[in-house]
C-alpha cells in the first residue's frame, strides 16, 4: 500500500532551523546527502539570491495527526548560458563544491516519496518543468526511485557526462591493510613503498581535527590551496571573497553539530595535503583538498587518503565515504577502491521532449571532449 505523501514548500528561513529534523532523516534515509541539510542550504545563501532558492518537503501522515519528515530536496531557480536560456530548477545549490544533486529519501517509502516530488512539480504553475541535476548517482534505491518516478509521470530523464566517482564501502573484518591490498590490487606494494618514502625526507605526522579545531583548520586549508596553480589562476577559493565566506559558513554550522572533519598530513610539521569532510547519517563525504604543490614528487593527495584511512580504521569507519570527486578528476589520485557511476542528468517533467537545457548540456559535453582531445594531442 502506498504511503500518503504530502510535499510542501518550507520558507527557506523555517527550513535552515530544522537541524535536529533532517539528522533524524538522514539516519533512516536511503542515502544521506549533507548537500541537502539545512546547514549547508544556510551557507549556500551567500552564494545564492534567497529568491532563487526552493526547498520542497515530502510529509508522511502519522497516528493522532501527527506527521513525519521523510524527504528533502533544495532547489535551485536558474536561467543563463547552462540553462540554454531556459527556466530551470537545479540540485545541488552550490554544484561546484557540494557532493551530490539526490534528495533525501526515507528509505521506508523511497518510491512513493520520489514520486510525490515530481507529481508537485508537474503541478506547480510557477516552477520550471526541467531538473539539471549535474552531480546525480546512477545507482542504488534513490536512483531507482527518481527512475520509477520518472516512469510514471512520463518524464524523460536523460543522462551526458558520467563518470566513476572513487568511493570507501567497508567490508565484515577489513582493517587499514586488508581493505588498501584490496583497494590497490596489483599497484599496492608501489603505493606504500611511496607512501612510506615520504619519511626518509623528514618526520611524517597525520593529524584529524574536529569541531571548532577543524573549522580553524579552515584558514590554513585555504592559504596551502592559495599557495598553488589555483593562487596563481585566481581560482583558489582564498581569492573568490563570496566563496570564502561560503566555506567558512559550512565550516562553522558543521562544527557545531560535530559534523566536521578536517585532516592533514605534515612533513616536518608543514601541511603536505589537506582535506575539508563533513557526515550526514552515518557517511562521510569529501569537500575539498589542498596540497603542497612543492611536494609534488610524493603525491601528496594519495598519500593523504592513505592516510585518512588508516586512521578511519583505527576506530569505526563510515560505512559509506563518497570522495565526491567530479568528471575531471582522476581516480587514481585516491585510493578508495569501490567506484560509483556518477552523472550530469536532466529531467523533463512529465515530457519526453528534450528541451533547450538539454540541448545546451549537449553543447557543452561535446565542447568538453573536443578541449580535451586538443589537450591530448599537445602533450
Amino acid at each position: 500500500m502506498s504511503a500518503e505523501i504530502v510535499i510542501r514548500r518550507t520558507r527557506l528561513g523555517d527550513y535552515v532551523g530544522h537541524d535536529a529534523a533532517f539528522g533524524e532523516l538522514a539516519e533512516r534515509a536511503v542515502e544521506p546527502n549533507p548537500a541537502m541539510s539545512p546547514a549547508t542550504v544556510a551557507a549556500a545563501r551567500v552564494l545564492v539570491p534567497d529568491d532563487s532558492i526552493v526547498i520542497l518537503t515530502a510529509w508522511r501522515s502519522e497516528a493522532l495527526g501527527s506527521e513525519s519528515l521523510v524527504g528533502i530536496w533544495p532547489l535551485r531557480r536558474q536561467r543563463d548560458w547552462r540553462s540554454g536560456f531556459t527556466p530551470i530548477l537545479a540540485a545541488p545549490l552550490v554544484p561546484l563544491y557540494e557532493v551530490s544533486s539526490a534528495p533525501v529519501l526515507d528509505r521506508d517509502n523511497a518510491e512513493d516519496i520520489a514520486l510525490a516530488l515530481l507529481r508537485h512539480l508537474a503541478a506547480s504553475r510557477d516552477l520550471p518543468k526541467t531538473l539539471a541535476l549535474p552531480l546525480l548517482p546512477m545507482e542504488g534505491p534513490g536512483f531507482r526511485a527518481l527512475q520509477e518516478a520518472c516512469r510514471v509521470t512520463g518524464s524523460r530523464l536523460t543522462t551526458f557526462e558520467t563518470w566513476q566517482r572513487p568511493v570507501m564501502i567497508p567490508q565484515p573484518g577489513d582493517d587499514a591493510e586488508r581493505y588498501l591490498r584490496r583497494a590497490l590490487g596489483s599497484s599496492y606494494k608501489k603505493r606504500m613503498q611511496q607512501f612510506r618514502a615520504i619519511g626518509r625526507n623528514g618526520e611524517v605526522s597525520f593529524q584529524r581535527r574536529r569541531r571548532q579545531a577543524a573549522s580553524e583548520a579552515l584558514e590554513t586549508f585555504l592559504a596551502l590551496e592559495a599557495a598553488g596553480w589555483k593562487g596563481q589562476a585566481a581560482t583558489a577559493i582564498a581569492c573568490l571573497p563570496d566563496d570564502t565566506a561560503y566555506f567558512r559558513q559550512l565550516a562553522d554550522l558543521f562544527a557545531e553539530q560535530d559534523a566536521l572533519q578536517c585532516d592533514t598530513l605534515l612533513l616536518d610539521g608543514r601541511p603536505m595535503a589537506m582535506g575539508l569532510l563533513v557526515e550526514s547519517g552515518g557517511t562521510r563525504q569529501f569537500l575539498k583538498i589542498a596540497y603542497d604543490e612543492t611536494q609534488a614528487r610524493h603525491s601528496p593527495g594519495r598519500a593523504l587518503t592513505i592516510a585518512m584511512l588508516q586512521a578511519d580504521f583505527t576506530e569505526i569507519p563510515p560505512a559509506f565515504f563518497d570522495s565526491g570527486a567530479g568528471d575531471g578528476v582522476d581516480s587514481g589520485t585516491y585510493v578508495w577502491g569501490e567506484r560509483r557511476t556518477m552523472a550530469n542528468a536532466i529531467i523533463s517533467i512529465g515530457s519526453a521532449t528534450p528541451g533547450p537545457a538539454q540541448v545546451a548540456a549537449l553543447a557543452r559535453m561535446w565542447l568538453r571532449r573536443l578541449r580535451n582531445r586538443h589537450q591530448s594531442t599537445k602533450h
